[in-house]
């Protein structure tokens, strides 16, 4: 069970991995700021100026997941896998947005701020809810029991739903069908390769408390699958 969905579930500070990761995705951050604001003359720099604010907002949760929420050991492969994912995705929906490709500029109509919004909000039920599992684990009654409460009670997977919002509205944002490769990409590998291993593992740490809360608990979307 130490090893499952990819990742080593084994507790572990891995301090100088959370260090490095975060340094990497800071730089990647500030890289998108400087195409953004810097002296650039893009079709559309206002587009590119809320990007740009999505990969900060997604950098002070990748923050507080690692220093705050995140007890399992982080590999360096991982670290450094995921660092160049965030960099494609993020200065890629910066560029894209900017309107490198299709070389205008595009009013922001009305689904364009429904998009921000659903950055906002699958940033909040993927954060959100760990933190409440996390407050919820650090009561000694909690412990060797399977958290089911808050926000997943709705879902049994709402953090990784929560990303799949925040990729589709960040996607909306970047106003071109090649963004769309990334919320398409991120939602098949948590239905069809994280999930199942993630399941696999807590029935076996958890057995029949997980058996009984997956009877009863939709396992993505709330109230529908």
């Amino acid at each position: 069970m130490a090893n499952s969905g990819g990742v080593k579930r084994n507790h572990d500070r891995s301090f100088l991995q959370k260090i490095t990761f975060a340094c990497i995705h800071g730089c990647i951050v500030l890289i998108c700021i400087w195409l953004a604001f810097g002296a650039f003359d893009w079709p559309d720099p206002t587009r590119a100026r809320i990007l740009a604010f999505c990969a900060v907002l997604y950098w002070i949760r990748h923050c507080l997941t690692l220093f705050v929420l995140l007890k399992r050991q982080l590999a360096y492969s991982e670290v450094f896998g995921l660092s160049l994912f965030i960099a494609f995705f993020e200065i890629g929906f910066l560029l894209l947005g900017a309107g490198v490709l299709a070389n205008e500029h595009l009013q922001l109509r009305s689904l364009d701020w429904i998009a921000l919004g659903l950055v906002v909000f699958g940033s909040f039920l993927n954060t959100g809810s760990e933190l409440q599992r996390w407050r919820w684990k650090k009561q000694p009654s909690s412990k060797g029991r399977c958290y089911t409460q808050g926000l997943f009670g709705y879902s049994m997977h709402i953090n990784y739903f929560g990303d799949t919002v925040l990729f589709t509205g960040w996607a909306i944002l970047a106003a071109s069908i090649f963004a769309w490769s990334i919320p398409v990409f991120v939602t098949a590998s948590f239905v069809f390769f994280h999930i199942p291993a993630l399941d696999e593992y807590l029935a076996k740490r958890y057995g029949a408390q997980f058996e009984e809360y997956a009877s009863k608990t939709v396992k993505f979307i709330p109230f529908v699958y």
